[in-house]
């Protein structure tokens, strides 16, 4: 095999992991993001139940 062709070899497999470096920093970044906005969402109040606590009178 040519000395070229080893190098530039190598260098594809160089740029792939790169890629996939970056990619998963970015992946990282924007999860960090996404739970922090979670986060910082305003607590929702539990809804009162329709019926639960009142009084229903089943008498005949």
């Amino acid at each position: 095999m040519e000395l070229s062709s080893i190098m530039a070899s190598q260098l594809l497999d160089l740029q792939q992991t790169v890629q996939l470096s970056v990619m998963q920093s970015a992946l990282n970044m924007h999860t960090t993001a996404a739970v922090e906005m979670l986060r910082e969402l305003p607590q929702q109040q539990t809804a009162t139940h329709p019926i639960k606590g009142t009084a229903i009178d089943v008498s005949v």
